[in-house]
Formats: C-alpha cells, sequence, structure tokens
C-alpha cells in the first residue's frame, strides 16, 4: 500500500490490516478437509428429507436441531435463550379457507343471487373472517390523493361494503396524478384495503378495471395481425425467391411463423376478466375485513340498475372528466360469510455464543449470520407458481448456512487469540421479509449497543468467474481497505455495494446503526426454483468465500477499536415489482458492465425463446438506449405483452439485435 494511503487510514484500520496479513497463515489447514465439511453440511440441509426448510415442516425443525448440535460441538454456548440455543417466536404461515364460504347479491325486491366461488368470486386471502348483510357503496377505484383526487369525497362508508375498481383511472395519460413510474402506489391492492378499513367498512369487494383486460386483448389481437401479415409477406418473398438462394427468406419464414405461434397461444388463453387465485397478496398483515373478488359481469347489472352505467361506462367518465362517480348502490347489499383459517408457526433462530477471554473487549460483540429457512414445498415466493414440488434451496440458502458452521469451527480454534464476542445466528424467515433478524434486533440476546458488526452470508454457492459481491462497504469507514487486503490472495473480482440496506438479513442490523457486511454470488435460472439442488454448487468457491470471512472477522475481533457506523442513502434489491410485460431475464449484480447485464434467463421465458443468453449485455430496448437496470426496467413499461421489442445486447465484441415477444407480467 502507498505511503500517501497509508497516512490516510486511522489506527483502527492499520491495525485490523496488519492482523489480516496474520491471519492469512492461517489459510493452510487443509483445503479438502474444508470443502468436505461443506459440502456434507450442505447435501444434509438440502435434503428432500429436511422438506426445503420450509416455515411450519418438521424438516426445519430437523434442520435447527443439526445447526444447534454443530455450534454445541464446535464447543459455542448453545445455553444463551433461556437455557437452550432457539430464539422462538410465532409467525403467521399462511391462511386457508373453511367452513362455509359464500356470497350472494340482494336488490332492492329482496331477491338473492347466490354467487359460485371460484366460477363468480373469489376470496382475498388478506382479508378476514366474517359475516355481511351489508348495504353497498361504489367508490370507483378506492384511491385518495390529497388536492388531487378523492373516491372517498363526501361518501360514508361506515359498515358498508364498498365496491371498487382495481388499478387507477387514466392509465394512458401522460400527465396528471396518475402518470408516471410512481402512480403505482395508488392502485396497490394493500393501499385500497387501508383506504377503506381506515373508513369503516365492513367489507370490500374488488372489480378487475377493464382497461387492463381491454388493452391487453387489443394488443395481442394486433400482435396476431401484424405476425399474421409477416408470415404474409415472408411466404411472398419465399415463393419469388428461387430455390438455389432462398435460405435466408426460409429462415425469415420460419421465425415470422414461431412468433405468429406464440402470439396465438397467448390470444387463446387470455382471460380478460380473471379472478385472483386464493392466496394471491398472502394473507393479512393486521386487521382488515373480508374481501371478495368479483366477475364484472357479475356486478355491472347492479351498477346498471343502480348509477345507469356499467363498470367500463364508469371508467370512460372517469377518464374523461377525472372526477369519481361514487355512490351508494341504493338498495343492494352483500349477504355472505367468509371462515379462514390463519396458521401460525412457531419458529427459532439458532444462536450459539463464542466468549472470549476476559479483558477490556470482551463485552463487545460480532454478529456472524447466516437464514437456514427456505421455500418448503413451493410457497410464497416460488417462481414456479402452482408447484408442489420440493424446493431445496441449497444455494439460497444451505450454502450461506455451511459457511456459517465452517466459520463456527475455524473461528472456534483462535478463540485464545479473539478479545471480543462472536455471536453466530442462524435465521428463520428471511424468505417471509426478514423475520428472524428482525425479531432478533428486537429482542437481542446481547445488547445491540455493544454489537460493533454483523457479518451475513447468503447465497454463497455459485461462484462464476470467481465473481463476488459485497454488500455493504460503505457502512464503515474501514471495511474498503479490509476488503482489499482479505482479497489480495484469494483474487475474487469484487463487486462492492456501499449500500447497507438490501435483499437479506444484515438488512435489520444495519437498521440499527450497526456496520455491516453482506457476500453473494449472484442469482441464477434455479432461484427459487426446485432445481436449487446442491450437485450445482461450486464448493471450492464456498471455501475461498469462508476464507475471505475468516480473515474479515479476525481482522475487526483483533482490532483495537470498533468500526464507526456510517449511514449511506439506498437500498440494493434483488428483485423489482411493478405491472411491465414479463422478459425473464436474470440480473448479474456482479457485473459493472456498462449496460444490463444477464446472469441467464428463466426456463421458457420470452428473454430465452427470443435468443438472449447468460454472459449477454442489454444496450438497448427498442429505440431507448440500456445503461443499467433502472433504464432496462422502465424501456420495458413503455410496451405491452404481444409486442415484439428488438433488444439489442453486447455478446463478447460484437453488438446483436433480437427480436423478444413479449409477455403478460407476472402476478
Amino acid at each position: 500500500m502507498p505511503l500517501s494511503l497509508r497516512r490516510l487510514l486511522p489506527l483502527t484500520t492499520l491495525t485490523a490490516l496488519g492482523l489480516l496479513a496474520g491471519a492469512s497463515l492461517l489459510l493452510a489447514d487443509a483445503t479438502t478437509d474444508s470443502e468436505k465439511r461443506l459440502l456434507d453440511d450442505v447435501r444434509q440441509l438440502a435434503s428432500d428429507e429436511w422438506e426445503g426448510r420450509g416455515l411450519g415442516t418438521q424438516g426445519i425443525n430437523k434442520a435447527a436441531d443439526f445447526i444447534r448440535d454443530q455450534f454445541a460441538a464446535a464447543g459455542l454456548n448453545v445455553t444463551v435463550d433461556d437455557g437452550d440455543a432457539f430464539q422462538e417466536f410465532d409467525v403467521v404461515n399462511g391462511v386457508e379457507l373453511e367452513g362455509t364460504n359464500e356470497l350472494a347479491l340482494v336488490g332492492p325486491d329482496g331477491k338473492a343471487t347466490p354467487l359460485k366461488i371460484k366460477g363468480d368470486f373469489e376470496v382475498g386471502s388478506f382479508g378476514d373472517s366474517g359475516t355481511l348483510d351489508t348495504p353497498l357503496v361504489f367508490v370507483g377505484y378506492g384511491i385518495d390523493i390529497e388536492g388531487a383526487y378523492n373516491d372517498y369525497d363526501g361518501i360514508d362508508v361506515k359498515d358498508k361494503v364498498v365496491v371498487l375498481m382495481r388499478r387507477t383511472p387514466q392509465q394512458d395519460a401522460k400527465d396528471g396524478p396518475f402518470s408516471g413510474h410512481g402512480a403505482a402506489q395508488y392502485g396497490a391492492l394493500r393501499t385500497k384495503v387501508s383506504n377503506a378499513f381506515r373508513r369503516g367498512a365492513k367489507g370490500i369487494i374488488l372489480l378487475n378495471d377493464p382497461h387492463t383486460g381491454r388493452d391487453d386483448a387489443a394488443r395481442l389481437q394486433e400482435q396476431l395481425e401484424k405476425a399474421r401479415s409477416r408470415i404474409a409477406e415472408a411466404a411472398l418473398a419465399f415463393d419469388s425467391t428461387p430455390a438455389d438462394k432462398n435460405e435466408e427468406v426460409r429462415k425469415t419464414l420460419a421465425e415470422a411463423a414461431k412468433h405468429y405461434r406464440e402470439v396465438k397461444e397467448q390470444v387463446e388463453k387470455n382471460d380478460t376478466d380473471p379472478l385472483m387465485a386464493f392466496g394471491y397478496g398472502g394473507a393479512k398483515p393486521g386487521d382488515s375485513v373480508p374481501i371478495f373478488h368479483l366477475k364484472r359481469s357479475v356486478l355491472d347489472p347492479v351498477l346498471k340498475a343502480t348509477l345507469k352505467k356499467t363498470s367500463e361506462e364508469i371508467e370512460a367518465e372517469i377518464d374523461k372528466t377525472g372526477k369519481p362517480l361514487s355512490a351508494d348502490l341504493i338498495g343492494w347489499k352483500a349477504v355472505g360469510q367468509v371462515h379462514l383459517k390463519v396458521l401460525r408457526a412457531k419458529i427459532k433462530n439458532v444462536v450459539g455464543v463464542l466468549e472470549p477471554a476476559a479483558g477490556p473487549l470482551a463485552k463487545e460483540t460480532i454478529v456472524v449470520g447466516a437464514h437456514y429457512d427456505h421455500l418448503g414445498y413451493g410457497e410464497e415466493g416460488s417462481m414456479l407458481p402452482g408447484s408442489k414440488e420440493i424446493h431445496n434451496g441449497a444455494d439460497d440458502n444451505a450454502s450461506g448456512t455451511a459457511g456459517l458452521l465452517e466459520l463456527v469451527r475455524r473461528l472456534s480454534a483462535e478463540r485464545e487469540r479473539i478479545p471480543r464476542r462472536i455471536v453466530f445466528i442462524a435465521f428463520t424467515g428471511e424468505e417471509r421479509g426478514l423475520l428472524g433478524s428482525a425479531y432478533y434486533v428486537k429482542t437481542p440476546l446481547v445488547p445491540l449497543e455493544d454489537t460493533i458488526a454483523m457479518f451475513n452470508l447468503d447465497m454463497i454457492g455459485r461462484l462464476d468467474a470467481d465473481k463476488l459481491t459485497v454488500y455493504g462497504t460503505g457502512t464503515a469507514p474501514v471495511w474498503n481497505a479490509l476488503v482489499d487486503e482479505a482479497n489480495k490472495s484469494l483474487k475474487f473480482e469484487i463487486t462492492k455495494k456501499p449500500e447497507g440496506f438490501g435483499p437479506s438479513d444484515h438488512s435489520s442490523f444495519y437498521a440499527k446503526k450497526i456496520p455491516v457486511m453482506h457476500v453473494f454470488t449472484g442469482l441464477h435460472a434455479d432461484y427459487h426454483r426446485p432445481a436449487d439442488d446442491w450437485d450445482k454448487l461450486n464448493v471450492p468457491g464456498m471455501r475461498r468465500i469462508c476464507d475471505f470471512y475468516e480473515q474479515l472477522i479476525l481482522g475487526i475481533a483483533r482490532a483495537d477499536k470498533r468500526p464507526e457506523y456510517i449511514r449511506i442513502e439506498g437500498n440494493s434489491q434483488l428483485a423489482r415489482e411493478g405491472s411491465r410485460p414479463y422478459f425473464g431475464s436474470i440480473p448479474d449484480f456482479n457485473s459493472d458492465a456498462k449496460g444490463y447485464a444477464i446472469q441467464g434467463v428463466a426456463p421458457d421465458s420470452p428473454a430465452e425463446k427470443g435468443g438472449i443468453k447468460a454472459g449477454d449485455v442489454i444496450i438497448g430496448v427498442g429505440k431507448d438506449k440500456v445503461g443499467s437496470l433502472d433504464d432496462f426496467d422502465l424501456a420495458l413499461r413503455k410496451f405491452k405483452a404481444g409486442e415484439e421489442v428488438d433488444v439489442t445486447v453486447r455478446r463478447g465484441m460484437e453488438e446483436v439485435t433480437l427480436k423478444v415477444t413479449l409477455a403478460k407480467p407476472r402476478a
């Protein structure tokens, strides 16, 4: 390191760097032994026997017992939480229908029209149980934007069932309160439910907005006509080209026919008014009311009888005037009942403590963590909706858990030379929203004010081309230099992400103003799918990541001062939400390429069908340049399902333009 840089580093950094140099000598341990331990642990954690470590399964309890036993075998204190290693708490683990669930619409004449579940209506899993014999009130889109638009203005919904349409008005508008990328917040289901609930509604009936179904159908039909014309043009060209010169024309005709078949299949399967499947939207986060999703064809006669307009006509008028058309549906009421059984599960973090020798730093704590839960039998979060296969989660996150256990063994062997406490935690409930780490920082087993750093491992099993992403490098001044020093011998191609908030358990600690670090080897085509199995892991890569983390943890554990917390704006995420058409690419967050780098493509996705390949860097979508994931996301939102869009990629040293037929947004 140049002397000029050394002078700029604080004493804490210099001390830690010196300790890292010594720590590198520890890497002389038998590499094959370390890799064997990692492989054995991953194979056990990701076995079918342990049921994808889903919340509420016996498999996740077996995994917790295994982790506790490994902690104990390494000499950790596993009695820190009321005499054992388990920090237990209850969580909602889904919801299911039970008993009678029914709905009828009763008109002014007292005549009831019974509705058929899964045909005329579906129950919203994000609602609550209850019985209704309640007047109906129509509240447009159920939106309230202060000073701009309010469907509730002048309408009393207390103790009534509100009827509202999904999404927003004026979806084609280029300006106004509903234009732009941020408009989605007003149309979110949770926002609409909250607007009604806070005003005292007793129930909610949701309708699909007509615009979305109509627009999707029109776009698909338009694309089908274009595809048909393209075939005709290609066929004419083929007929008029000599047989010995028609190879390129034949290829064009084949591509046109393939595109036509893809669009035709989408047209044939398209439903312009689909019911949300039970379970869409998850379970209620707190108090709620009974929620139903009805077909428009069921409610339109009611709207026509009371407001003299169908839902489509109401939508058209609101779009035209920009003013709500809310009103009581006089004489009509909803009569029905919902019985939801909220499923709860007792889940547990697994905690082991490496206590230091007595000394001035003994009360300071370093947390090292990894989540051990996954998706079980294809629960909420699966990339294969409806799948009931075991999702073993070998990379996510048996790999990180195995890495945690390896670090336990290595650091326990150094206990006499570690002056600070190290708390090892296998977190549960990460896949449901960082539940385990959030619970820990709310009810810590050692004081958070004495917790000086948190190191997290999540998805460390698919190291490719030595690319490793390190999150949180901006959360303490010492981190960058420590990372660089530890990497001198390991030679990873490191992408540094300064943000402390991101898609794993380190976020919970950073929210408590604790410096954090998190390592990640990238997304892949098996992410959150049954195919994430142990035989696809790069075990030598996992061992090297453990080498890397061992040096970093020892460096901080032996430093003369605790690392200083730095507040960093921003949030590193793995997934994006919204209503853009489905493309099916998997981002490469390890890449610093100029463009949107692709780690892979989802099976049978538009991206795969269009010829996008792992390693491509997208630099253009349609007429838009793409310099980042954000650029790609916004560019894609200009298109609709069924449209064929030119996607320009940089592939090696070449630029290639491919044609991709976009699909409907994924729920």
